[in-house]
């Protein structure tokens, strides 16, 4: 009988033996998850990072290309007031050109693109109904150009 109670609690001490290296394997799968998702964090952070950093960069390319563009129409009104005629018919509407040009540029550097995207939502804000109607009627001719 002194056998048996031996070999029973060898049994149990193998039993004891296995749960704890079960407990130690579930510990240490446990612990590598959280390296993994901790390193999966901090790629995926930086990963954002990078696309904001992105975004950004383009935004300002995007801020500085309208600039250039305003500057653009702006010397081009400059040079159609100086080389157009300066009295008559022809004189005010090379007046009229070169001054929308000029005014049209100067809002493009102020404004830049923020600034007009502003505007456009004040605009639509104190118009809606003609802001309904300006935008079925560009879905429509979108629609008619995509459809051919």
């Amino acid at each position: 009988m002194h056998n048996a109670t031996t070999t029973k609690r060898d049994m149990t001490h193998e039993a004891d033996k296995a749960k704890d290296a079960a407990a130690g394997a579930a510990n240490q799968a446990k612990e590598a998850a959280s390296g993994v998702i901790g390193q999966v964090k901090d790629m995926a952070a930086t990963a954002g990072h990078a696309v904001g950093n992105a975004a950004t960069t383009v935004g300002h390319k995007a801020e500085d290309a309208v600039c250039s563009v305003g500057k653009g129409m702006e010397s081009l009104g400059e040079k159609v007031r100086e080389k157009g005629p300066d009295h008559g018919l022809l004189g005010k509407a090379t007046g009229a050109v070169a001054g929308a040009l000029e005014t049209g540029g100067k809002y493009l550097e102020d404004k830049k693109i923020s600034g007009m995207a502003d505007d456009l939502t004040n605009l639509i804000k104190r118009n809606p109904i003609p802001a309904v109607f300006i935008g079925v009627g560009l879905g429509f001719l979108l629609a008619r150009t995509f459809r051919s």
